[in-house]
């Protein structure tokens, strides 16, 4: 019998507890023998669950145990979480988690520490939730180079905006939609500030260029003030605004970023709403790839988790090739002025005004709004070049979005 542990039993912990019991014949079947949970970590006491009996409070009971092969981290957070998992590695225990802070942040010495000892360092659902997208990167796509990676990353901003759009609602009246139903918590800041979304696209950069940035350093700006103006104009223009996470190289350095979008209808991205997440990988021979599913959620989160140790589980006996990361240094990463994308804009003017702004601005048409405002979307520019293309027009948008083709 194979024993593994849970360090914690929320959300995600409950969902993998379930779906280990639920599917465990055909777990075993997998594996080639029975996976037991031995231990639950978790402050709190479950006396009502099935697994309540294997509930304890201190790590130190798991990490010396030499029976336990692997620990399931879904803890969240930094810390504790990453000295738990580095104190598992270090006693030759393989973890899988779905913590993408802790990924993000300490990715490339933990990959290193469970080199050292001979253990495995999984992550498949910290990005994408139930969405496969972290081993389809490193296996499916091994052959490819990977050109760019762009995605709706947060199920709970997806949500807000798609209410938006197909409503006229305003954002504050939608973000307390979302907290009733449980998709956004009390404090909704690592959402809709884009934090969460940072933290993914790193982890994804890193699977595509080897790179692990620092995700509080790329350029991050999320939903809070995007307005009616905002999801008007991009249904006008044909397509929708998102909250994108995207990654690329610039002249062999790396550019992440996280910024609301305009998705033209063309993009399938474009119609992925709701909370669902949809993720575009741009491969050298594959072209593009879209990888769609839910982004959140107990069992679609834990599946990702279980997926994790079953791959560990049955290939315990084997040598397992884990990514090698090396830390981002400053000449690592892309000056995200020199980043080349179409955007959209929308003015207030004549038509004169729209024919001065789209000579400028590269444009083929101007769609006039209500009133005297117009929109346009620019041929592709770098944001310096964008700038001195306004300046030479005279004229100040209400708004800009980078474009996603």
């Amino acid at each position: 019998m194979l024993q593994i542990a849970l360090l914690g039993f929320g959300v995600v912990g409950g969902g993998t507890a379930e779906v280990l019991l639920e599917n465990q014949k055909q777990i075993a079947a997998y594996c080639g023998d029975d996976v037991n949970i031995k231990y639950i970590l978790d402050l709190r006491e479950f006396p009502d669950h099935p697994l309540g009996d294997r509930v304890v409070h201190d790590v130190k009971i798991i990490l010396d145990d030499p029976e336990v092969v692997l620990v399931a981290e879904m803890m969240g957070g930094a810390h504790p979480a990453y000295d738990f998992t580095r104190a598992a590695l270090e006693a030759g225990k393989s973890v899988v988690t779905s913590n993408k802070e802790v990924v993000a942040t300490f990715g490339t010495e933990l990959l290193e520490l469970a080199r050292e000892h001979g253990a495995s360092y999984l992550f498949e659902a910290s990005v994408g939730g139930g969405i496969p997208i972290i081993r389809p990167m490193q296996t499916d796509l091994a052959s490819n180079e990977i050109l760019a990676v762009s995605g709706i990353l947060n199920g709970t901003t997806n949500f807000i905006l798609t209410k938006m759009k197909n409503e006229g609602a305003d954002f504050a009246d939608v973000l307390r939609l979302a907290q009733q139903k449980g998709y956004a918590e009390a404090n909704p800041t690592a959402d809709v500030e884009g934090l969460d979304a940072a933290r993914k696209i790193v982890i994804l950069a890193a699977l595509a260029f080897g790179t692990l940035l620092d995700p509080n350093k790329i350029p991050t700006t999320g939903i809070t003030g995007i307005t009616r103006d905002h999801t008007e104009t991009a249904d006008k223009l044909g397509g929708a605004v998102k909250l994108i996470g995207h990654t690329e190289k610039i002249d062999g350095k790396i550019l992440a970023l996280v910024s609301p979008y305009f998705v033209p209808a063309t993009n399938p991205i474009s119609h992925v709403d709701d909370v669902y997440n949809g993720i575009l990988v741009d491969a050298n021979m594959l072209g593009r790839a879209l990888f769609y599913g839910a982004g959140a959620g107990k069992l679609p989160t834990a599946s990702a988790v279980v997926a994790d140790i079953l791959d560990v589980l049955s290939h315990r006996k084997d040598e397992r090739r884990l990514p090698v990361w090396t830390r981002a240094a400053e000449n690592d990463v892309a000056d995200p002025t020199a980043y080349v994308c179409r955007r959209a804009y929308l003015f207030e003017g004549c038509q004169k005004c729209a024919e001065k702004a789209k000579k400028a601005l590269g444009a083929q048409d101007a769609v006039f709004l209500e009133g005297s405002r117009f929109a346009l979307i620019s041929s592709p520019l770098s944001e310096k070049a964008a700038v001195d293309a306004l300046a030479a027009t005279g004229l100040c948008p209400i708004l800009t979005l980078p474009v996603l083709d």
